[in-house]
């Protein structure tokens, strides 16, 4: 047997890449490199314009020119960071050797003993990786999860008063609307998306042990805190004063967490539409040319949402592993989160791919509002609940002489089925107000529907 060509081995890579190649541009090994340079290069120019060690500042034309080496970060950076850490063995210092040898190129060669000055390699790290999963988070995954929702929350509204059986444990139960249990997916997305959005990005900056202590050494009369604090916030990214030689990821771990829980809201919304197509209360949309089984021509199967379920189980566990590893280091540091960290990007690889699915699969149903009603019209048992509790109303009035209400009902309704003709028949009997009778017996499974309408504008 021949062997392939080379293939990628991730389906992220393969398969899925048009899903998650925006994810790409930041949270893959190019992406951390170009951040790493950014951090390197911003850091140069925050020495010179403190005009520390005989320094001066630089001009702007000098500062644009630097900085092209990371806005203009491509193909042979990346060549070219590859063959110096098969020397390196060390891909903070091969960034390094690359800074300093585009200064040389660039005629500035007087301050290129200032590039990573006083900097441990987890300095570069924790700035980089906080600004690329910040720009990762706020420019590509949560601007995609908020289409989910907005979708979702569209939905909800076309479907406010649509009146549906609601099913507690799986069987019928006091009814609802189509659009009020959409609605609840939406209003905690927009919650957790809350929570999301507040998340502090934090980076360290304080040398080899997170104490300064090389600094002070180089110039003991600067305030370094003041000045990295600076620095550090200048970028866009919170400061954290108090480390060991890494930064403590707390920030990652309170990130993933929250969004492995958009995750489990999702894969709830994700199976309980299967559920809800199952049953016939959605109808999936024909999509031209497409094959829903390779042998029974009539399927159209609800793939977007088996797909987006099993893509979140993926993604809710590396998001959850990531969380447990990058909490913990040995002493004042270990290497564990050095290579957890570098899945970061397969963690939201996954969840882009389900959260795309989930747009495409929202878009492609519709709902079938006359199974709803037929459903609705053969439960009418349901209306027990309402019968039950205006008898209870009746009575603390003054109006009724029933006793155990709850029993009557449960004697008349418990595991049978119970139709209109019968129901309306046992509320005349009932000794209770006219009133309430008359509204008893306008009552139908459709329009006990509360206040579920009203709510969903909640969103």
């Amino acid at each position: 047997m021949t062997s392939l060509p080379p293939q990628p081995l991730s389906p992220l890579d393969g398969r899925y890449r048009p899903a998650v190649a925006e994810l790409a541009d930041y949270l893959s090994e190019a992406g951390l490199n170009r951040a790493r340079v950014e951090v390197e290069v911003e850091w140069l120019i925050a020495l010179t314009d403190a005009a520390l060690f005989g320094s001066r500042p630089l001009g702007e034309a000098d500062k644009a020119r630097l900085r092209a080496l990371y806005a203009e970060f491509g193909q042979a950076e990346i060549d070219w960071l590859a063959e110096r850490e098969k020397i390196t063995r060390h891909d903070v210092k091969a960034v390094e050797y690359l800074v300093r040898d585009r200064l040389e190129q660039l005629g500035l060669s007087a301050i290129a003993e200032l590039t990573h000055f006083a900097c441990t390699s987890e300095d570069i790290n924790s700035t980089s990786y906080a600004l690329t999963v910040q720009r990762a988070v706020a420019r590509v995954w949560l601007p995609k999860l908020q289409a989910v929702t907005a979708k979702l929350k569209a939905l909800a509204l076309a479907h406010r008063d649509a009146p549906m059986l609601a099913h507690t444990h799986g069987q019928p139960a006091t009814p609802t609307t189509m659009g009020k249990e959409l609605g609840v997916f939406v209003w905690r997305l927009q919650r957790v998306i809350r929570q999301i959005e507040a998340t502090d990005y934090l980076a360290k900056f304080s040398g080899a042990t997170g104490t300064w202590g090389a600094h002070l050494s180089a110039e003991p009369d600067v305030d370094w805190l003041a000045l990295t604090r600076s620095f550090i916030e200048g970028l866009g990214i919170g400061f954290n004063p108090m480390t060991t030689q890494i930064e403590s990821h707390d920030w990652q771990v309170e990130l993933y967490d929250r969004v492995r829980h958009a995750g489990g809201i999702l894969h709830n919304l994700a199976t309980d539409v299967w559920t809800y197509i199952s049953m016939g209360y959605f109808a999936q949309i024909p999509v031209a040319g497409a094959t829903g089984s390779s042998t029974m021509p009539h399927k159209i199967n609800p793939i977007r949402f088996e797909n987006a379920e099993a893509n979140l189980e993926i993604a809710g566990g590396l998001f959850a592993t990531l969380a447990q590893t990058l909490v913990t280091s040995r002493l004042q540091r270990d290497l564990t989160d050095s290579t957890t960290q570098r899945n970061i990007g397969v963690a939201f690889g996954h969840s882009m791919v389900a959260l795309d699915n989930l747009e495409r699969g929202l878009g492609e149903i519709s709902l079938a509002a006359d199974v709803l009603l037929a459903d609705l019209d053969g439960n009418w048992e349901v209306l027990a609940e309402a019968i039950q509790t205006v008898v209870r109303a009746e009575i603390t009035a003054g109006r009724s002489q029933i006793t155990d209400p709850y029993a009557l009902l449960k004697e008349l309704t418990r595991g049978r089925r119970v139709g209109a003709p019968e129901l309306a028949e046992f509320v005349r009997g009932l000794d209770i107000g006219d009133a309430a009778k008359a509204r008893l017996l306008a009552l139908t499974p459709a329009t006990y529907t509360g206040l579920a309408g009203q709510i969903v504008d909640l969103v």
